[in-house]
């Protein structure tokens, strides 16, 4: 009796692990930068806006749009901190640049309608982070004077680390 009830363990557990790789299978394998690379891509940004004058602020994103790192520069209202939030969710989201994003969807009167979601801010400013071609990010900068001043700090920020988004 202690036999086979110890080989119907043993067969269990088997059975068990042979189902395992199939669990496994439906599983999505995902990137995200450091906290370090973030850190400094948000530093770089803020630094690059300050160097023309601009008191900006910088969001880093993961792929689902939550914030990874932030920096509110010297003088930057805080309002700034909610618009880089925006713009870095929006490139994430729509896997592109903030400002692409916007001129598609406004194009449009029916896809206009996303720029009421929730979290999502149709200025430029954003700019998707990628290793190849898998979105694993985006950062968004604002507080400067105009969307494409934002996106150049932002894409100061993204220049800083690119070497290591391999």
């Amino acid at each position: 009796m202690k036999l086979r009830r110890g080989l119907a363990c043993s067969v269990v557990l088997v059975a068990s692990a042979a189902a395992m790789p199939a669990l496994a299978q439906g599983l999505l394998s995902t990137h995200r930068i450091s906290a370090e690379l973030a850190l400094e891509a948000v530093g770089a940004a803020v630094a690059q806006c300050a160097s023309q004058g601009y008191a900006e602020s910088a969001v880093v994103v993961d792929a689902s749009g939550a914030r990874q790192a932030l920096l509110r520069g010297d003088n930057a209202g805080v309002h700034t901190l909610d618009s880089a939030t925006g713009k870095a969710y929006t490139s994430a989201s729509f896997k592109a640049p903030s400002a692409a994003a916007a001129e598609r969807l406004l194009a449009n009167p029916q896809t206009a309608q996303l720029g009421h979601l929730q979290g999502v801010l149709l200025l430029g400013g954003g700019l998707p982070i990628k290793i190849g071609d898998e979105v694993v990010g985006a950062i968004g900068a604002a507080g400067a004077p105009g969307g494409d001043k934002d996106e150049a700090c932002a894409k100061a920020g993204l220049d800083k680390i690119a070497d290591r988004l391999k």
